[in-house]
């Protein structure tokens, strides 16, 4: 593999040629991808389920697409929508992937299962159309600043063609071969970690709470010393602070993408047994009305179960 393929910080690009771009899925986080883009001299064709984020970006300069097809002909197509219900809805029941530009390349960014990855897989090379998975860690404002780390898997030649694309959008990038199914799986096993910590983190702080040691003083301390990392740090603070709305990413998203990892351990036999306790939690806040607080409230269940709410 080349050294344009380390795993250094992408730096902003030189001055490139501007690319077409069709984008779709324009929420929280794919808003703030799409207008960097516009920022960056690209020429953007969005679409949305609802019309206020593209409004938005005509601001900026984008075009409006009326259905998902016309955001296929373009050189490259970043899908970025919540799951895979939608993408099937959005990319192959409209018949928006049959219909797209020849040689176009899609860069699909979100959360995917692994399952439905294949069958993507299958149904781009009958059309004709370049996959590549670059998925993403990173909250809303991390999206919006060009932060983001990307997750890149896919034939080594078409990332290097796109490879502007991401630079703009992230701060590092991340090569995990030429199979897609890799980039993926690392997105699903990134997340299952991400809520193993949030739960870890309310289960420490209520039983330190328990004893009088208030979460905040306990979970400072541990994000500055033995967990003195940003995930913990963000989400240690939320959790201290009960601070689980505006929700940045839904509670029950986090449910999905654990049920995407309980899945893909099945798939490989892969046992995974404290995702199952995370399913269960996760659905239990759902079941009692917090399904759109943001996931750390996931921390939160540990003190209403401790009687500490």
């Amino acid at each position: 593999m080349s050294s344009e393929w380390s795993n250094r910080p992408a730096s902003r690009p030189q001055r490139r040629r501007s690319m077409r771009v069709g984008f779709i899925g324009l929420g929280a986080m794919g808003e703030g991808m799409a207008a960097n883009l516009v920022r960056a001299g690209h020429e953007l064709v969005v679409w949305n389920r609802s019309r206020a984020p593209v409004d938005r970006l005509i601001g900026l300069g984008a075009r409006a697409a009326e259905e998902p097809a016309e955001a296929l002909d373009a050189e490259v197509l970043v899908s970025m929508l919540a799951d895979d219900a939608v993408t099937r809805t959005v990319l192959l029941d409209s018949g928006a992937l049959a219909s797209a530009r020849p040689g176009l390349i899609h860069l699909s960014m979100a959360t995917l299962s692994v399952a439905f990855v294949d069958e993507l897989l299958a149904r781009h090379v009958e059309v004709g159309v370049s996959y590549i998975a670059a998925p993403v860690f990173g909250r809303a404002d991390v999206a919006a600043a060009g932060k983001l780390n990307i997750l890149a898997a896919g034939p080594e030649e078409e990332i290097d063609r796109v490879r502007p694309l991401l630079e703009v959008m992230g701060q590092a990038i991340w090569p995990l071969g030429s199979d897609p199914r890799r980039a993926h799986v690392v997105k699903i096993a990134g997340n299952f970690m991400l809520a193993s910590a949030i739960e870890t983190m309310g289960e420490a702080a209520a039983l330190a709470q328990g004893y009088g040691v208030e979460a905040g003083e306990l979970l400072n301390i541990m994000t500055s010393t033995l967990f003195a990392a940003p995930a913990y740090k963000n989400y240690g603070a939320m959790i201290a602070e009960r601070r689980f709305e505006p929700a940045a990413f839904k509670l029950t998203l986090g449910l999905k993408d654990v049920r995407l990892a309980l899945a893909a351990g099945e798939a490989r036999q892969v046992p995974l047994p404290f995702a199952s306790v995370l399913r269960d939690n996760l659905l239990e806040a759902v079941a009692q009305g917090e399904g759109d607080k943001d996931w750390s409230a996931l921390g939160g269940r540990a003190f209403k179960r401790a009687g500490q709410a």
